[in-house]
């Protein structure tokens, strides 16, 4: 098995100020990172719950991915990240088993991790990321 753990759970909101205020008010938790990652056109927040995380991506685009998902389902979820050691061997599995990739190569995400996405319509409509981490 190539998946490590579940590295993150994506939320994607309209106004990441507003909703990290509600966060941490309602749950109260606090960011643990706060960045903006240009290539993806998002403004992104990692909130640490236990072993894993909850990020909220808010768009800075009009084109972005997470713009048009917005516009088209509203708030809520947008992915799940599974972490795996080595990125390059999970993706090269998923493409031998007919996996229609969004990334056949790894790009850089938030906190510099290399991640690659896998489309929605290869699994149960649920948009999967996968993140390289160290398996120390």
């Amino acid at each position: 098995m190539f998946i490590y753990n579940i590295d993150h759970v994506a939320i994607a909101v309209h106004d990441l100020d507003v909703s990290l205020a509600e966060y941490e008010r309602k749950y109260k938790v606090t960011p643990v990172s706060v960045e903006t990652i240009p290539d993806q056109g998002v403004r992104e927040a990692m909130i640490a719950i236990g072993g894993s995380q909850i990020q909220l991506l808010e768009s800075l685009e009009p084109d972005s991915a997470v713009e048009r998902f917005l516009e088209r389902n509203g708030e809520g979820l947008h992915h799940i990240a599974f972490a795996v050691v080595d990125i390059e061997k999970a993706l090269e599995h998923l493409a031998s088993e007919g996996a229609r990739l969004i990334d056949a190569e790894p790009r850089i995400g938030g906190g510099g991790h290399r991640i690659a996405f896998v489309h929605p319509q290869d699994l149960t409509g649920t948009l999967i990321e996968l993140v390289e981490v160290d398996d120390g």
